[in-house]
Parts: structure tokens; C-alpha cells; sequence
């Protein structure tokens, strides 16, 4: 994965990335020019973003170059405050700072969970692994995310999907935030994970084949699982706002955590009417 994604270079490459993100008068910094010099750099300079942070710029050039390791609570603080770094994106700056990944997972559909998903027949459902990788759905899951359940039809990883298929674009009329949320998911599996040779030959496929892709790992996107709304275009019901929720299936030893992404909408709405009469 060599110029996507470096475990020993992860905590800079995301410093140097959201450090690019901020505009410098909302840190109260002139944006046009700083003294007689124009600025030429995206967002804050080094030396600006250590200013805000309390930290001496030896310090924070050596942990942009990774050659600092193991900082403090306190200095990850500063940080995170100067970046404006919101929770998700804190707890991924945790985990590369720790510098400890944990094992690569194993992935086990369980009895139980196979039952759950039956039983929520009225609702479409799907569960992804760390990667993406769609693992178990059940009918209207699999009918609702573009024929899941018939071979051929469509990649089962979901990043793939999103980048490589055009009918992912029909799928997804907010293809743009989508596409965000697949990157941003990957890069917090890949700092968890960065041994797992399955999850880093994805990520450097997808980068070699959609600028897309690269183009968004570059701005550093970080993205948790959570809840909200989406709106998914099917061929047979049409445009669908829904309502969704990602539970989170606790991982026993050396298994992988997985994710249920549960799909619904309110009784009496139009969407719940559409998919009460999709095919499944």
C-alpha cells in the first residue's frame, strides 16, 4: 500500500491532512496574507497549528515526520482542539498515536445473529464487516442495496461498489457523502488494523483505480458508523428517504466486531408503503 497508506506515517499523514483542512481565520490567523508574504499553503503552516496547540514546532514537525512517537493525553488534547477534530476523528488520532493495532480480526455469522436478521423481515437489513465487505442481509436488505443476494449482480464489498460500479450513482443519489463515508470508514479499519492484508490490498486497489477515491483518502476523511438518514433510488419502489441505524455486534475473542445497518421509516409514510411491496 506504499503511497496510500504507511502504518509507521499514519498519525503525520492524518496531522498534515486535517491541518490542511482548516482555514486559517477561523483560528484567527489573516487567510490572504501573513505579513508581507501570501500564503501558499492549504490551511494552517506547521508552525501555526503548534502555536495554537501549545507545543514547540520541533515537536510537531517530528510528529508530522514520524519521528516523535507515543504523545501524551495532554499534547493529543491540544491537537485535537487546535484541529477542531470532532469525536470520530479523536479517537482515530488515539488509536495511531497509541501505535498498538489490534489483531487481525477473524469474521463468524453466528446462529443468533442469522436469527435476528430473519426475524426482522419487515425491515431491510444488512451486516458489513471492518472492510465493507457485506456479509449477511436478509431479503429486503439485500433487494433494497441492489440484488445482494443474486450472484453476480454486484460487488459485495461495499467500497468497491460505491467506486467501481456506475450503478452505484443510481443507488445513491448523495453518491458524493457515500463515497466519504465508505473512505472514511476504511481509514479508521485500516488504524486499527493495518496487518490485515486483505483490508490494505482494497485500499490500494480502489486508490489505483478511482482518482476518486484517492482524491478523497487525501483530505484525511474519517467516518464512525451512527445513525441519521439516506436516500437510496430503487428501480421498482423509486426515490426511498429512510431512516437508518448501525448496531454494533460485540466481537468474541479474536473475531471481528460487525455492523447491522437497519433500515425503516415511519408507519403511515410513503417509504414504509414502498417497501412494504418491494420484491424480496
Amino acid at each position: 500500500m506504499d503511497g496510500i497508506y504507511d502504518s509507521r506515517r499514519a498519525l503525520g499523514g492524518f496531522l498534515r491532512a486535517r491541518r490542511g483542512r482548516v482555514a486559517p481565520e477561523r483560528a484567527g490567523i489573516g487567510g490572504g496574507a501573513v505579513g508581507s508574504r501570501r500564503r501558499r499553503v492549504r490551511g494552517l503552516r506547521r508552525e501555526e497549528l503548534a502555536q495554537l496547540a501549545g507545543i514547540s514546532v520541533d515537536y510537531y514537525v517530528r510528529l508530522e515526520q514520524g519521528r516523535a512517537t507515543a504523545p501524551s493525553a495532554e499534547v493529543l488534547d491540544a491537537l485535537s482542539r487546535a484541529l477542531g477534530l470532532d469525536a470520530a476523528e479523536r479517537r482515530h488520532l488515539d488509536t495511531l498515536a497509541a501505535g498498538r493495532p489490534d489483531p487481525v480480526p477473524r469474521q463468524r455469522i453466528g446462529p443468533g445473529l442469522r436469527r435476528a436478521l430473519d426475524a426482522m423481515d419487515g425491515l431491510p437489513v444488512f451486516v458489513t464487516n471492518h472492510r465493507l465487505d457485506v456479509v449477511a442481509w436478509n431479503p429486503l436488505g439485500a433487494a433494497l442495496m441492489g440484488g445482494l443476494d443474486v450472484p453476480g449482480r454486484r460487488d459485495a464489498n461495499n467500497a468497491r461498489f460505491v467506486f467501481l460500479d456506475p450503478a452505484a450513482r443510481d443507488l445513491h443519489p448523495d453518491w458524493e457523502a457515500r463515497a466519504a463515508e465508505a473512505v472514511g470508514q476504511l481509514r479508521v479499519a485500516a488504524g486499527r488494523h493495518p496487518d490485515d492484508p486483505e483490508l490494505t490490498g482494497l485500499i490500494a486497489e480502489l486508490a489505483d483505480a478511482s482518482p476518486e477515491f484517492r482524491r478523497i483518502w487525501d483530505s484525511g476523511e474519517v467516518t464512525m458508523c451512527a445513525a441519521g438518514r439516506k436516500r437510496l433510488r430503487h428501480p421498482v419502489a423509486g426515490l426511498l428517504e429512510l431512516d437508518f441505524e448501525t448496531l454494533h455486534v460485540p466481537a468474541g475473542p479474536g473475531e471481528s466486531g460487525l455492523v447491522l445497518h437497519v433500515f425503516s421509516a415511519a408507519e403511515d409514510s410513503p417509504e414504509a408503503a414502498a417497501l412494504r411491496e418491494l420484491p424480496a
